[in-house]
């Protein structure tokens, strides 16, 4: 047995990981400029997604422990188990209905060299269509005014304001965006969790601090695979109105519940 290939015991380390999907609705011209296939778009199919997996930070490389990784989707697809050796890990696709997608990561058996993870399962359903279309609009113009306030701020920092801002990319930009026009973004934020991992494993996943959820987009054109603090506030925002909302459920039923116990026991009087 390899030195590297020993396990150190109760330690567990973690890996924040992004997977999910961006999908926009299909045009016209959409169809005919479209170079995600090689054949035809089927006249039924209604939008173009890509689902994908990566590390939360851009700098971290997994390629020393991933061998591949393996997207299964729907049985009506040519081949519906994809598999990428190398990133970008993500795959292209049109279709018309949303169903789950499989992600599978397949780790690196090499005991040599002290790598030997068991393999991680990850499902994703696929979004095509907003939760809430108004709501998404707003979201991405408040992204747009962070975007613009960070490209102020980059401008101040080389030297003040050049004067050449517009001021206007909020007023006459995604306010007035078409729903047809929107992009649809589900980005998920997880972490794969190593339990005594081997000492190789655990050398390569502390090279570098992997666990910071940074503040703002690196890239506003890369929204669609980006997870910033503001989406997990926005997260969690959402999780205590749902929360609330099912203790409202379960309060109410609960009355609902007395009230018929009292008319039973009148009834029965």
């Amino acid at each position: 047995m390899s030195i590297n290939s020993r396990r150190i015991k109760f330690v567990s380390i973690s890996l924040p990981i992004l997977y999910g999907n961006h999908a926009i609705k299909l045009t016209p011209e959409k169809r005919k400029s479209s170079t995600t296939r090689t054949t035809p778009i089927p006249p039924e199919h209604t939008h173009e997604w890509t689902v994908f997996f990566k590390p939360l930070l851009e700098d971290i490389d997994l390629t020393s422990i991933i061998k591949k990784i393996t997207f299964k989707l729907h049985e009506t697809y040519d081949n519906p188990i994809r598999t990428l050796e190398s990133p970008p890990y993500q795959i292209t696709e049109t279709g018309w209905g949303e169903f789950e997608i499989i992600i599978k990561i397949h780790f690196k058996s090499n005991i040599e060299l002290g790598i030997n993870e068991k393999n991680f399962q990850i499902f994703h359903s696929l979004k095509l269509h907003p939760y809430n279309p108004q709501q998404m609009l707003q979201q991405q113009q408040m992204l747009q005014i962070q975007q613009q306030q960070q490209e102020e701020e980059e401008v101040n920092n080389v030297g003040g304001n050049n004067g050449n801002s517009t001021g206007n990319s909020t007023g006459n930009g995604v306010g007035e965006e078409k729903e047809k026009d929107m992009v649809v973004h589900s980005v998920l934020y997880d972490e794969l969790v190593f339990n005594e991992p081997t000492e190789k494993t655990f050398e390569l996943l502390t090279l570098k601090p992997i666990n910071l959820i940074p503040y703002k987009l690196s890239n506003f054109n890369k929204r669609d695979q980006e997870f910033i603090r503001p989406d997990e506030i926005n997260e969690l925002n959402r999780l205590e109105i749902y929360i609330n909302k099912i203790n409202q459920e379960i309060e109410y039923q609960k009355n609902q519940y007395k009230l018929l116990e009292q008319e039973k026991l009148a009834l029965l009087e």
